[in-house]
């Protein structure tokens, strides 16, 4: 368990910022958060409305699935933690991927994601009535989390909140790409879900930093500033 700890905060860490071992500074763990959101978001995303954009989407789907496995291998070569949600959407990738080769038919990439936000949400929910909601087993890409801290009862009610956020979140995006496939064409579907769906969840991380940082505040999980020292 103390070498776990140890690798998580030296993987959340950066030059000048590891203190107290399990309490690093805020902007180390908006660093980790961003880089996480990077790899297995933006990256992504981005390397799939390129190709697209170049008029072919069979290598935009290529493009982002080559990208989620080369990221993890990288990651299993190096030692490195494999985050959560780049195994999130890695899969969800590879059954979209697979079934529009499998049917020849691109549509179904494109509403697929309406159904897996759908179904992650659904899951979401459903972990609510367990003893660990979805956000407590992805903590661990964001905070060096340790047993003592996970079974605290604020960050229990934590977690049982942000996994109500994130489904509620889910439902917004699915709703959001179903009425855009049938309101506009496909090229405009996909510049507009571009940054419309990034800025969704932009607005459900915003909300989660938020409700995280006072959480952690007030149960002392971060690096507090040295005092001033006595003239």
């Amino acid at each position: 368990m103390v070498n776990s700890t140890a690798s998580r905060a030296e993987d959340i860490t950066m030059p000048g910022d590891q203190v107290d071992g399990a309490r690093p500074r805020l902007r180390a763990i908006l660093r980790h958060l961003g880089l996480s959101l990077l790899w297995a978001n933006v990256v992504p995303a981005a390397l799939f409305y390129a190709c697209f954009a170049a008029g072919n989407v069979w290598a935009a789907l290529i493009a982002a699935l080559v990208w989620c496995y080369g990221a993890m291998a990288w990651r299993l070569s190096t030692r490195r933690r494999t985050s959560g949600l780049l195994w999130l959407t890695a899969v969800g990738l590879t059954i979209k991927t697979a079934l529009s080769m499998a049917t020849g038919s691109t549509f179904l990439y494109f509403v697929q994601p309406a159904v897996n936000d759908s179904a992650v949400a659904l899951l979401f929910l459903v972990s609510l009535a367990t003893a660990r909601p979805v956000v407590a087993r992805l903590a661990g890409d964001f905070y060096p989390m340790t047993e003592d801290v996970a079974v605290r009862p604020r960050i229990q009610q934590l977690f049982w909140r942000l996994t109500l956020l994130w489904a509620f979140v889910c439902l917004v995006k699915a709703a959001a790409t179903l009425w855009l496939l049938e309101s506009v064409s496909l090229p405009t579907f996909v510049a507009v879900k571009s940054v419309m769906t990034p800025g969704i969840a932009c607005v459900g991380v915003l909300a989660t930093i938020a409700i995280a940082f006072r959480v952690a505040r007030h149960e002392g999980l971060l690096h507090a500033p040295a005092a001033p020292a006595a003239a």
